[in-house]
């Protein structure tokens, strides 16, 4: 079930929060009734993040031990040609 509480609950029923993020769900915290962040346990950050983490540590990788350089043509015409068969 989606949790949405005020932001003032981070700071008033802070252990509340922290136990929900801890069983692996995000809690939505609303500010004046719009969105304004989202609290997410480290673990949940971190399954998020790692796959973005180690494809950008592999092009700097790839990047340090090649010195080809594409233009923006063929990097985007590559990604088109992908997409749309």
């Amino acid at each position: 079930m989606i949790q949405i509480k005020p932001v003032s609950d981070l700071r008033n029923k802070f252990s509340e929060i922290e136990k929900i993020v801890n069983m692996g769900e995000p809690v939505y915290l609303t500010k004046n009734g719009y969105g304004a962040m989202v609290v997410l346990s480290l673990e949940a950050y971190a399954e998020l993040t790692d796959g973005v983490e180690t494809a950008l540590n592999q092009a700097d990788f790839a990047a340090e031990n090649n010195s080809r350089r594409y233009t923006h043509e063929e990097v985007f015409g590559k990604i088109r040609k992908k997409i749309n068969g």
